[in-house]
């Protein structure tokens, strides 16, 4: 391990890269402009990184940094994105979100958690490094996109490009866990929540013709009425429970960290995973979205006057999928559930779940080495990832694949990300810093 000083100013550093509202749902209204300034930033932010370190541009906003090691063989590849989600115009913020203020020892804004933060503390430990003239066993490659919210096409280019060359990483890690408090309800301490897999994505639009006309004389079964009927019967139970080994393994750790009637519980959950599946399923909110494909209607269309019964409608579906389950299963399960071949069923968009990545592998005790370093006492425990991220297209090809920032997390602040009043502690910050160099230092 080498002896490296990091340098002071990563909250004032963050706080300009929040001031650039690069938001890729509003690009049409905001333009290139804001991505554009990024790029630049960061290259003025970290000059021995865009010194020492080869840059691609893949698509409008994909960025490829290459850091030549030791070897050539089984990289590392650090992923996060730079561009962040809109705000509402009526979301009432403390701190206006593009402002980047420096209060109360945070960071405070849009794009602070998710996921500039988790982007920064790589940046930093790269100059940090660099500054010390290091040189990391094997090659690391650094993948940041700027259209992670809009599904990601700088990543999906960035994962084909690599796997072209035939560059197979030995290990991939994304935005996703993060070290929090009483990681599920009842259960308590602190744990570095890592995701070995996550859930994957479909979009459905449910659509619906019918007897349009005068609101004064309607029909039996209108369209709007068609298609509420049809997502009423997308209720929660339209999927079955399941428990992913990963939340096998999950119980397992907390079980050895618990005591009493908990240690128990948590045993006997970890060894009975259909008893754990209908446990978290009751329990609703995280716990059930673990073991389930969840579904939830998003938007809904139809009709131009109060008066006027509408001759068509349609509903946006968004789904879930849980690991071990498929985007052609799911469409078949939503045909049976919602019972009506009246209503036209259209993907939209689908990205299938990912595999497992192993927990008992070097990659995985390298992330608890890191851990050690940054966040002592705090060890790294397996779960699933129900958001999607960008390293979903590597793991079609890398073996290991791993979704943690190395931040801590509050209850209040995971609810802020995609909320109001997203913040990051500047303290914590420092320790993730320090997490990715303790894990580039570790590389063997």
């Amino acid at each position: 391990m080498t002896t490296v000083t990091a340098r002071p100013g990563i909250a004032e550093r963050l706080s300009r890269m929040i001031q650039l509202p690069t938001v890729s749902a509003e690009l049409e209204v905001r333009g290139h402009e804001p991505f554009e300034k990024f790029v630049a930033l960061i290259a003025e932010l970290y000059p021995l990184t865009h010194e020492r370190l080869s840059l691609e541009r893949h698509t409008e906003f994909g960025l490829l940094f290459h850091w030549d090691g030791a070897s050539s063989a089984d990289p590392l590849v650090l992923m996060a994105h730079y561009d962040v989600v809109p705000v509402g115009e009526s979301d009432d913020w403390t701190y206006p979100p593009f402002a980047g203020t420096i209060a109360d020892g945070r960071v405070h804004g849009r794009g602070a958690l998710d996921d500039k933060g988790p982007l920064i503390v790589v940046l930093e430990a790269v100059e940090n490094l660099l500054a010390n003239g290091f040189v990391p066993a094997r090659d690391v490659y650094l993948s940041f996109g700027g259209n992670e919210e809009t599904f990601g096409a700088a990543a999906v280019e960035i994962a084909r490009v690599m796997k072209e060359r035939g560059i197979v990483p030995w290990l991939v890690l994304d935005e996703g866990g993060a070290v929090v408090d009483a990681p599920l309800s009842f259960v308590q301490g602190r744990a570095a929540m890592i995701g070995v897999g996550e859930k994957g994505v479909l979009t459905l639009k449910l659509s619906a013709r019918g007897e349009g006309g005068h609101a004064s004389a309607p029909p039996t079964l209108t369209a709007v009425r068609r298609i509420a009927r049809a997502v009423n019967r997308l209720a929660p139970s339209t999927f079955r429970p399941r428990t992913p080994k990963a939340i096998s393994r999950m119980l397992s750790q907390f079980s050895e960290q618990a005591s009493g009637p908990s240690r128990l519980l948590l045993k006997m959950l970890a060894r009975v995973p259909f008893l754990t599946a209908r446990v978290f399923a009751a329990l609703g909110g995280e716990p059930a979205a673990m073991v389930r494909t969840t579904v939830a209607a998003t938007m809904q269309t139809g009709g131009t006057a109060a008066n006027v019964i509408p001759s068509q409608a349609s509903a946006t579906v968004n789904l879930r999928i849980a690991l071990g389950e498929s985007v052609d299963s799911a469409v078949v399960r939503v045909r049976r559930r919602v019972r009506d071949p009246l209503v036209e069923i259209e993907v939209l968009e689908g990205s299938e779940p990912s595999p497992e990545s192993p927990t008992d592998n070097a990659q995985f005790a390298l992330l608890g080495e890191a851990l050690d370093e940054s966040f002592p006492g705090v060890r790294p425990v397996p779960y699933v990832m129900m958001a999607a991220t960008d390293s979903r297209h590597f793991h079609r090809y890398a073996p290991a694949v791993y979704r943690f920032a190395p931040l801590e997390m509050s209850n209040a602040q995971r609810a802020s990300i995609h909320g109001v009043d997203e913040s990051v502690e500047i303290a914590t910050l420092e320790r993730g810093e320090a997490f990715h160099r303790a894990l580039l230092e570790r590389l063997r």
